[in-house]
């Protein structure tokens, strides 16, 4: 059952994917169509999960579930793989390697393998100040607080 995504609880699961390259305009309307429809059908055990989406800065989509209604599971979490695999393909773009760093320079989002973003740390083309991606995170309270942060204050520092 999709819901406003500010509705959800703070504590709520999610799920973060970055594509590797900027997504147009109307890309995005088209794959929100197509989460919107993903998520109002979506369902863990016969019943229904309290979920929502976003997409921001034509990069990223945030799934998130409202696991106090209902968590999902194994097979919920397939289901929503093979949605992010179907867009993948549609639109020729990797959104699952967790090996990429997606950072800012300035106003613009970068996207660079990680052994690129390391050598650009390495020649302090990119600082602990760099605001970076965190992407690795697990909750809604979390994402609202540590996802757009200093590479110093994320994951990222050991590069540093």
């Amino acid at each position: 059952m999709f819901v406003p995504f500010e509705s959800l609880p703070d504590d709520s699961k999610i799920w973060i994917y970055q594509s590797n390259r900027k997504f147009s305009d109307l890309e995005i309307q088209e794959m929100e169509s197509e989460l919107k429809l993903f998520i109002d059908n979506w369902t863990s055990h016969g019943q229904s999960l309290e979920a929502s989406f976003v997409t921001r800065y034509n990069r990223f989509i945030i799934i998130a579930v409202n696991q106090e209604v209902q968590a999902a599971t194994g097979c919920s979490i397939d289901a929503s793989v093979q949605l992010i695999q179907n867009l993948e393909q549609k639109y020729s773009v990797d959104l699952l390697d967790k090996m990429n760093v997606t950072f800012k320079v300035g106003e613009h989002v970068a996207f660079k393998p990680l052994i690129e973003f390391k050598k650009l740390a390495k020649e302090k083309a990119v600082s602990e100040n760099t605001i970076v991606f965190n992407n690795l995170l697990n909750t809604l309270g979390e994402w609202k607080d540590f996802w757009e942060v200093p590479a110093s204050d994320s994951w990222h520092n050991r590069f540093f």
